[in-house]
């Protein structure tokens, strides 16, 4: 495994490691968003765990023992790691997502979504292959595959009958709070048929600017389309790119949704009173339009009212259909929950993750990250999403039978409706 400008994690003092703690504590305390802790009791629970953690002197185990904690507060986006960045999820580290499964080799891990431009995809890895071994580590059914970052690595799959090793690049990420490697965010092209067809597996960027731009020119490509399809399927959310996604939904000026933290919670508010976002300014130079969301943004309470941009009327809409799978999370979520709600769209596929809480990162020291929630997203009509995903109008599963007999038995699908 070649190491390339990675941060390396180092054993910490027992002193050290109290420090730690006792800052994620206190950074869940004041900022998580559900001042009830989602009903967990979690503060007494972390109290009773803290001599037992802090006592874990090797890396590894600590930094285990601390995600275990934190993810016993229940919601998405939530965790705790080191920016070694030797633990990422597939679908984020090498742009695949994977299904648990029973397999000629026992239960397994299946590779079912396989983004364009992602290192799985630069070295053939395709949907149905079963992951084996990450270097020389078995892959167990237990727990998701798990990467490390900025390092080569070998995986072995299994596909068919035949046994077959990749080594795989995976980038070291751009940021450490949020590590991913950034497959193509945007494919478009026109199906059988006629049908316009446009996949966003990713919305990279807080302001999201320039991928606004990408799925501005990917539609102008399929003007001509009367249909369109739009898949989401494996989306692994991203920043504010997804509200010129839902703007392509409609002509219309209609209301998303809130995000409202838990001080303007705790305080009461109107969300009708709420800041707008109703527009992304991707007519200015990245620095201008920075600058203008930065004056009306930057230093308040970030609770803000989602509004769809009014866009251009396009010829496919109001004969739209979504697809959206179980590793569908975040953005891609807020976009089917919007179509949905205002009947903009079919959703087909099969219910999507229920995360959608927007996740943000504290440095709590020595490398160490705590990603939690510090605010809350509600549907404009007071859907929330978190721990039960959209479901489709339509319920079409991924096997490996239609996939074997279709290449893609819910695109098919999708094509036939």
């Amino acid at each position: 495994m070649a190491q390339r400008n990675s941060q390396p994690r180092v054993k910490l003092t027992s002193a050290q490691r109290a420090e730690v703690f006792d800052k994620t504590f206190e950074k869940v305390s004041k900022q998580y968003f559900d001042p009830n802790f989602k009903g967990t009791d979690w503060p007494n629970l972390a109290r009773a765990a803290r001599e037992q953690i802090i006592a874990h002197d090797d890396p590894e185990a600590f930094e285990l023992a601390m995600h275990d904690l934190v993810r016993k507060l229940g919601t998405s986006h939530t965790g705790f790691f080191h920016q070694s960045v030797r633990r990422v999820p597939a679908r984020l580290a090498i742009g695949a997502s994977f299904r648990k499964g029973e397999t000629n080799a026992g239960p397994a891990w299946v590779a079912q979504d396989i983004h364009a431009g992602g290192p799985a995809h630069a070295v053939g890895l395709q949907p149905m292959d079963v992951l084996l071994a990450i270097g020389d580590k078995p892959v167990t059914p237990q727990e998701g595959p798990m990467f490390p970052m900025g390092v080569d690595v070998s995986i072995r799959v299994l596909r068919g009958s035949e046994e077959m090793t990749f080594n795989v690049s995976v980038p070291t990420p751009k940021s450490r709070k949020q590590p991913y490697a950034e497959p193509d965010a945007v494919i478009s092209k026109v199906l059988p048929g006629g049908v316009g067809y446009l996949k966003v597996a990713i919305l990279p960027g807080l302001l999201g600017l320039d991928v606004a731009r990408a799925m501005d020119r990917a539609v102008e490509e399929l003007d001509a389309c009367e249909r369109l399809i739009l898949d989401l399927r494996g989306h692994v959310g991203g920043g504010l790119g997804v509200l010129r996604l839902m703007s392509h939904l409609t002509p219309e000026k209609l209301p998303i949704g809130y995000t409202v933290t838990r001080k303007l919670a705790e305080q009461g508010f109107d969300k009708s009173k709420l800041r707008k976002l109703d527009r992304l300014p991707t007519h200015l130079p990245n620095p201008l339009a920075i600058a203008s969301m930065a004056i009306r943004f930057v230093g308040r309470d970030p609770s803000v009212v989602l509004v769809s941009e009014g866009l251009r009327r396009r010829r496919w809409h109001g004969n739209i259909v979504i697809l959206v799978n179980e590793h569908t999370i975040s953005a891609g979520e807020m976009a089917a929950a919007f179509a949905a709600e205002n009947g903009l769209a079919k959703i087909v596929g099969t219910e999507t993750a229920g995360r959608l809480i927007p996740g943000s990162g504290f440095k709590v020291g020595y490398g160490y990250m705590l990603i939690m929630p510090k605010a809350e997203y509600v549907t404009w009509k007071g859907q929330r999403f978190e721990g039960s995903g959209v479901t489709p109008e339509i319920v079409i599963p991924w096997t490996p039978d239609g996939q074997a007999r279709y290449g893609d038995n819910q695109l098919a699908q999708a094509l036939s409706i």
